[in-house]
């Protein structure tokens, strides 16, 4: 499997997530206050809502429906009700392109 382009980075707007589907993968993409770009699997592990749709805060992307806060770095909850982590998925800018492939786990 290889990367794939998922969004232009320029279509990124900062503290912002964008929910992408990788070979039916589900991800949140997220562009940090730094122009860091992060990837993070777009359920959360407390109950099947789309973190995609949450509020990004510094390095977190919290669940809108349960206020679980899972690091964007680690994919690790930071508080409850939530405590089993979401996949970190590593990211490639190419250009003005984000490439993501599911099959990578960031290394942690």
């Amino acid at each position: 499997m290889t990367a794939s382009r998922v969004c232009a980075f320029s279509e990124l707007e900062q503290d912002t997530a964008l929910r992408v589907v990788v070979d039916g993968v589900p991800i949140a993409v997220v562009r940090d206050g730094n122009d860091e770009v992060h990837a993070i699997g777009d359920v959360c592990t407390h109950g099947d809502i789309s973190l995609s749709e949450g509020f990004v805060e510094g390095d977190t992307l919290e669940c809108w429906a349960h206020g679980s806060a899972f690091s964007l770095r680690t994919g690790k909850p930071l508080n409850l009700p939530a405590y089993e982590p979401v996949p970190v998925y590593a990211v490639q800018i190419d250009g003005d392109d984000v490439l993501i492939d599911p099959n990578v786990k960031k290394e942690i």
